[in-house]
């Protein structure tokens, strides 16, 4: 048992590790061929923020454990609300006032919607699992257009010039972009490995994995990253990127299962996290929205974010 833990440590660490060297790569590789910073922001940096959860889920549905993948992609949004950006905000107010963001915040309540009635008959299938993908695509290509229609003096996409690397030559980009594909599947493949052996050593179901330790680790670099953008007061680019990452956990890694492993899903993803996730995303949404002006999420609903969170994984283990 604690070698498996250990093995999870590790190969949690290198996921995380490589997820981050790959979108530096692949942010400095577009930079340096023209791709615009708000692009890079909307698109790379904002689906490399969600690649450890993706290669997770391909890799568990890929080893005949499809619950752990599905959990991974709704506890990582329940993570990523009520932890990450709860976390966030308690350590400093997060000020949200661009208008990009303002117009994702109803693509991911729509997304929401679209994962409830994908499991609401409590089975994923190969079409629903194509259906997201495909949508996924179309997001993608969304921002991208978003990218060149945002806001003259828009915040964000300030913020997200500051973020992209600079001085990276194409070699070096390359070499990094090539060690993230190399080390994301590898990584992941001893992560759900050991992850599924302490599941079963301590009788959790595969859901519940997915859900809590799984989640909670892969969510690990997007708690880093919105506690540095805070701090540099680029609350705009922390926000869009828990915002960006909800969107693609639920089309990319929740699509995972249905392409690779279709059937049957544990009842409970559907009947309690789903809703759980729902509640979390229109809490955020309560929160942060202003149809005039800026909006803070201050430390009082910082606080009941983390209370929630707290509350949900009394409910999962109680």
């Amino acid at each position: 048992m604690v070698l498996q833990i250990v093995i999870f440590l590790i190969g949690l660490a290198v996921l995380s590790w490589s997820a981050d060297r790959f979108v530096y790569g692949a942010s400095a590789l577009a930079k340096n061929i023209g791709v615009s910073p708000m692009m890079i922001g909307l698109t790379i940096v904002a689906m490399g923020s969600s690649a450890p959860e993706i290669v997770v889920s391909a890799t568990a549905s890929l080893a005949g454990s499809p619950d752990t993948a599905v959990g991974n992609a709704i506890g990582s949004n329940i993570t990523n609300i009520a932890l990450v950006l709860g976390i966030t905000a308690l350590i400093k107010p997060l000020l949200v006032s661009s208008g990009t963001l303002k117009r994702e915040f109803p693509l991911l309540f729509a997304m929401c919607l679209l994962a409830a009635y994908v499991l609401h008959d409590e089975m994923l299938t190969f079409f629903e699992g194509a259906l997201l993908m495909g949508m996924f695509v179309v997001v993608l290509a969304g921002m991208g257009w978003l990218s060149f229609t945002a806001e003259k003096g828009d915040k964000l996409a300030d913020d997200n010039e500051s973020e992209i690397p600079s001085g990276v030559s194409t070699s070096v980009a390359v070499l990094w972009v090539l060690v993230g594909l190399v080390m994301l599947p590898l990584s992941a493949h001893f992560l759900v490995e050991s992850a599924v052996f302490i599941a079963k050593y301590f009788g959790i179901s595969d859901l519940v994995i997915g859900l809590t330790i799984i989640a909670l680790g892969t969510s690990l670099p997007e708690l880093a990253a919105c506690i540095a953008g805070v701090l540099k007061g680029e609350d705009d680019l922390a926000m869009g990127n828990i915002i960006g990452s909800n969107i693609f956990n639920i089309l990319a890694v929740l699509g995972m299962p249905g392409l690779i492993a279709p059937g049957l899903i544990d009842p409970a993803a559907a009947t309690r996290d789903m809703y759980v996730m729902l509640g979390l995303t229109v809490m955020l949404l309560v929160f942060s929205f202003n149809f005039v002006g800026t909006r803070r999420i201050n430390r009082v609903e910082a606080s009941i974010l983390i209370a929630a969170f707290i509350g949900y994984q009394f409910l999962l283990f109680a």
